[in-house]
């Protein structure tokens, strides 16, 4: 990247709703964390990310410990592949603290860009009876 490049911004998600509401998107899941999307059907608007770390992963020290990598991780190496019009969050999990941060990087961008799977409707998904 070179220094006349603007750098591409994504905003923040902030208020509980907006959490809720990403949570009826899509769940791409991985083995660091959970990564929810969803398309706000505004094209021009800004990417927005939030960050979720329950209390059943550790105390404050080590949850915010987790935020900051994944806020950082975000910064640097996977803001560039967030889609505009999107929301973001990212469901931390234990194994954050103890990955490499290139481990780290590696999978938030390969779950930002993966494709949606397509969902099998019930009819065709397969029961064991």
């Amino acid at each position: 990247m070179t220094s006349d490049e603007p750098i591409k911004t994504v905003g923040r998600l902030k208020s509980r709703p907006q959490f809720l509401a990403v949570r009826e998107g899509e769940k791409r899941r991985g083995g660091l964390f959970l990564l929810e999307v969803l398309d706000r059907n505004e094209p021009e608007g800004e990417p927005r990310v939030g960050f979720t770390v329950t209390k059943k992963h550790g105390n404050a020290v080590e949850r915010n410990r987790m935020r900051r990598r994944l806020k950082e991780a975000v910064r640097l190496k996977a803001g560039f592949a967030m889609q505009p019009g999107h929301d973001y969050v990212v469901v931390a999990r234990r194994d954050v603290l103890s990955a490499s941060f290139a481990e780290l990087t590696e999978e938030l961008a390969e779950r930002i860009a993966a494709r949606p799977k397509h969902m099998r409707s019930s009819q065709t998904r397969s029961r064991k009876v």
